[in-house]
């Protein structure tokens, strides 16, 4: 008796917990046994049809004589109609098919009883079929059942020996037959009940290994789909057969990364450089260990293969996104400089303290000229400055949200002009303001911009500047489509295209002299004050850092 097992890799499934036992799937193996009833049942209506064919027909009088035909035509009649409707009911989900399993024997053991009495020549034959009725229903009744109904036609056939005995004219049957019968009805009875337990317990354990299976094999299926390695399964000749989600976002330029999508395409199409790289670890074995860049964020990409199988033509691309590696390494970096730079800072501090006191203490000298009193006033904003920038790194290593307030663009960046002049020199940057704007409002921590605006002004004059030429660099103020627009440009040699995606990335210089950081702060103090910073091409050489800045609140314009 087999039952319904799930199928593997069916659609939708539910995924159990790995260390806890799936359910056997009662519906499954209801269905299984109500498929063997209807079986049983239909094979009960054959043999009602059998016996109105022997009762009904002249080949019964190839069998027997009727002894009582009155008896014999109605129950064939009533057991055709009995048993099919019997069967009807089997199409239908029974509530509790045992009470119709039980009450149909019980009917079996009747018809039989009645039958061999009404024809005495029919009587081993009837007994041999409701021996194989006993047996069928005791593959779907418990054993105690079973037996009791074994029991009862044993009983029945006796009754049904004696009822005939005692009539007169009848021949005399030996007892030793009827004795034969009821033993093999109880034997088997105990033999196909236990052996319906067997097939039960057999047909459970199938069922729960099967949904082991199911379920491990979505697990597996589920943990590859989410891995962060890429992973490609590329067959002989170079056809993609299966894919995870982080092989298609490495891989796909568009939004489009369900594995479906590259199902049988060829690898050679999809990346002609890997299926390159793929071809030659294929012929000589050896896996070149250059990172490749794939991606929307150019990201290093190391592939790796290996043979499905050892003497298979199918291999596994595994496609390692090592610029998380760097990510995290960079992460490990700046965690340790937050540590550094707190440190720093107030070795930092103590000195500025002394500076701008000693600067304080030289105002309040009446000796001194007015160009005097201007650099006393220059050092004493430089050291407020210069302290509102450790105040800002300390900031960045501490996470510490900014405090965006109303910032009059226009008039901010004419200050910021005027206060650069004071310490840059005509002969080495030339700045200016474009844009023609009477007011541009900004929400901005008013610290941070300052910071922003020195960093990548500082960058312009050190790396955007034609030789032998001063820097000129123009401070643009413009009405974006989302909000104000600052954009730093200069007239320099620009930014080759295989810097621009490392521009923002800590640490990264192009100079010796240089620490990398500026660029990273300036991107992070931009993000902290909801502003997105982004390096533009200029057409015809120079260099653009446009700041897209948020929109002034409504609430703060009243």
């Amino acid at each position: 008796m087999a039952a319904d097992g799930p199928i593997l890799g069916s659609r939708p499934m539910s995924i159990a917990h790995p260390l806890t036992e799936p359910a056997v799937d009662d519906a499954h193996r209801d269905r299984s046994l109500h498929r063997e009833l209807r079986l049983f049942s239909l094979y009960r209506i054959f043999e009602a049809a059998l016996l109105a064919l022997v009762v009904f027909s002249p080949i019964g009088t190839l069998i027997g004589s009727l002894h009582a035909p009155a008896a014999a035509q109605g129950t064939a009649v009533a057991y055709l109609l009995f048993a099919s409707v019997v069967y009807w009911r089997t199409r239908w989900h029974a509530d509790n098919f045992t009470r119709l399993v039980l009450l149909a024997i019980v009917v079996d053991i009747l018809v039989a009883t009645v039958i061999t009495h009404a024809i005495t020549g029919a009587r081993a034959g009837v007994a041999l079929l409701l021996l194989f009725n006993i047996a069928a229903s005791a593959l779907f009744l418990k054993q105690r059942v079973a037996l009791i109904v074994a029991g009862a036609a044993s009983v029945a056939l006796f009754v049904e020996f004696v009822w005939y005995s005692f009539e007169p004219g009848s021949i005399q049957r030996p007892l030793a037959e009827t004795m034969m019968y009821a033993v093999a009805y109880l034997a088997v009875a105990a033999l196909a009940s236990m052996m319906g337990r067997q097939m039960h317990a057999t047909q459970e354990l199938a069922d729960r290994r099967g949904a082991e299976a199911a379920n491990l094999a979505e697990i597996n299926e589920l943990i590859i789909r989410r891995m962060r390695t890429g992973v490609l399964l590329v067959d002989g000749t170079g056809q993609i057969r299966l894919a995870n989600e982080a092989a298609m976002a490495l891989l796909r330029d568009d939004d489009d990364i369900s594995p479906l999508g590259v199902h049988g395409q060829m690898l050679s199409q999809l990346a002609p450089d890997l299926s390159q790289r793929l071809g030659e670890w294929a012929r000589t074995g050896k896996s070149d260990e250059t990172p490749m860049h794939y991606g929307h964020d150019d990201a290093e990409v190391l592939p790796r293969f290996v043979r499905l199988l050892g003497h298979g033509d199918a291999t596994l691309v595994f496609l390692d996104d090592t610029s998380m590696l760097s990510r995290r390494a960079e992460s490990i970096t700046l965690a340790a400089m937050g540590r550094f730079s707190a440190s720093l800072a107030h070795e930092i501090r103590n000195p500025l303290a002394a500076i701008n006191y000693a600067a304080q203490l030289l105002e309040e000298s009446h000796d001194l000229t007015t160009s005097d009193r201007r650099l006393l006033q220059i050092i004493h904003q430089q050291c407020m400055r210069t302290n509102g920038i450790v105040e800002s790194v300390l900031g960045l290593a501490r996470r510490e949200r900014a405090q965006p307030e109303h910032v009059d663009m226009v008039s901010f960046a004419e200050n910021f002009i005027e206060d650069y002049k004071l310490i840059a020199s005509e002969d080495n940057a030339k700045l200016q303001l474009t844009g023609g704007l009477g007011m541009l409002d900004a929400m901005f921590d008013q610290r941070h911009l300052q910071q922003v605006l020195t960093a990548l002004v500082n960058n312009a004059v050190r790396y955007g500047r034609m030789p032998g030429e001063p820097a000129r660099i123009s401070i643009h103020l413009e009405h974006g489509a989302s909000g104000p627009v600052l954009s730093i440009l200069d007239r320099g040699p620009g930014i080759p295209d295989a810097v621009v995606p490392q521009l923002f990335r800590p640490f990264f210089t192009t100079s010796d002299n240089g620490t990398g950081l500026g660029l990273y702060i300036a991107n992070e103090l931009c993000r902290a004050n909801e502003a997105k910073l982004e390096y533009v091409s200029v057409p015809g050489g120079g260099a653009c850092f446009r700041i897209s800045l948020p929109q002034q609140q409504t609430l703060l314009k009243q």
